[in-house]
């Protein structure tokens, strides 16, 4: 049980606080990544293609709820992402989501039985079709692993929480004294000195 209770904390921790020391860089994947399901998550309520219509023509269960439950997923997710605050721990519904939206459709385009419109120009089935139509959700899921794997980066909500967090952990930690090379030398004669009194009935 102990077992048990002590990983779930160590995964916990884990999701919670991922390293921040990556290169800043690392900002221009989360801008790139949340950016994009930022703006697909408002295209999902404004345009009803995009939302409601679309998950119907999947065969997705409960279009009504899972259309607005993705888009606010995607809403939120983007700007958690952009923020870079509790990144790896967003990052996972992404992942999930696209691999949902990749499962859900591409193998239905190789096979040319999709109800979605078919792409406007060659190749419109087949695995060439699927590679040229996956590329959004492959670099979608890609940078959402990178993400998982490597942190949010030093410019990062997450970033600036950890450096707050550092202070007060040492201020929790015991201060002990290191004594001194003359407090040292005095508890060495101290316990070198002979006692009087046993010096004394010696003689």
């Amino acid at each position: 049980m102990r077992t048990s209770e002590s990983g779930l904390r160590d995964v916990w921790n884990w999701l919670l606080h991922p390293p921040v020391t990556g290169p800043r860089a690392t900002a221009l994947i989360r801008l790139m990544a949340g950016g994009v399901f930022f703006w697909e998550g408002i295209l999902k309520f404004v345009y009803v293609n995009q939302g409601v219509g679309r998950f119907t023509k999947l065969g997705i269960p409960f279009p009504d709820v899972m259309a607005p439950f993705v888009g606010g997923l995607e809403i939120v997710g983007g700007m958690l992402l952009m923020l870079g605050l509790a990144t790896r721990l967003i990052s996972i519904p992404l992942i999930i989501e696209m691999l949902v939206a990749m499962l859900s459709t591409k193998p239905r385009l190789f096979l040319g039985t999709s109800p979605l419109p078919l792409p406007p120009a060659p190749p419109q089935v087949g695995m060439w079709a699927v590679l040229h139509e996956i590329r959004s959700e492959y670099a979608q899921l890609m940078s959402c692993v990178f993400l998982l794997a490597a942190g949010p980066g030093p410019w990062s909500l997450d970033a600036s929480l950890a450096t707050r967090d550092e202070p007060s952990k040492a201020t929790r930690l015991p201060i002990t004294a290191e004594p001194s090379p003359v407090d040292r030398n005095a508890a060495m004669v101290g316990t070198s000195r002979p006692i009087r009194g046993s010096t004394a009935s010696g003689r």
